[in-house]
């Protein structure tokens, strides 16, 4: 099993940053491709963005390629994901999560099997 646990959500005003952490503990970090998904209020569980076991190939959701990053830091087991040019819309409860499966599951929700308990991220405009 692997426990995960968000950090650096808050509030910002629109067109600002902010960085969100995800600290893993548990099973071995490395076997595990990493996400990120967000849920806005009255909305599903949505995909924002995906790195691989190796930390070389990342995915993104359409709404958010060009401003956020995603990246792993296996020497601390971490993931983060890096936010720029924010969005009132981008506003929603953010959450770390963790799958054994292959790339091709990454975008989906239910093929992870690890979920932190979700950091707010709140966009003013």
């Amino acid at each position: 099993q692997v426990q995960l646990a968000e950090s650096g959500g808050g509030l910002v005003q629109a067109g600002g940053s902010l960085r969100l952490s995800c600290a893993a503990s548990g099973d071995t970090f490395g076997n595990y491709g990493m996400g990120w998904f967000r849920q806005r209020p009255g909305n599903e569980r949505e995909f924002v963005a995906a790195v691989g076991r190796s930390g070389v190939s990342t995915y993104y959701a359409d709404s958010v390629q060009g401003r956020f990053t995603i990246s792993r830091d296996s020497a601390k087991n971490t993931v983060a994901l890096q936010m720029h040019n924010l969005k009132p819309e981008d506003t929603a409860i953010y959450y770390c999560a963790g799958t054994r499966k292959g790339y091709s599951a990454y975008r989906i929700v239910h093929e992870y099997d690890y979920w932190g308990q979700g950091t707010q991220v709140t966009v003013s405009s």
